[in-house]
């Protein structure tokens, strides 16, 4: 994997991660009690986005250190997935 791939591919799992892990623990404005007016009941009542960072930042590392192991080390190739092919196009078919 080139340096730009591996950037590209950090960069894309941090963005998927963050999206998992944006709405966890959230209380809104509602459930807390605390209605700011001209705000949507939905709205957080407290948001600490360095908190949700530094998480999705760690799993994006794990999950891209596994990612990238599978790659370097080639674990997983097209060969493995040969199953979902149709017949005409698996490795062993007979033409």
């Amino acid at each position: 994997m080139s340096v730009t791939g591996g950037i590209v591919a950090f960069a894309v799992i941090w963005f998927v991660c963050l999206l998992v892990i944006l709405p966890r623990g959230l209380t809104t404005q509602a459930e807390a009690g605390d209605v700011e007016p001209g705000t949507p009941e939905g709205a957080p009542s407290s948001f600490n986005f360095g908190r949700k960072a530094l998480w999705t930042t760690l799993l994006t590392v794990v999950l891209w250190a596994a990612f990238f192991t599978v790659l370097e080390f080639e674990l997983l190739t097209m060969d493995d997935f040969d199953f979902m092919m149709p017949p005409t196009l698996r490795s062993d078919a007979k033409l």
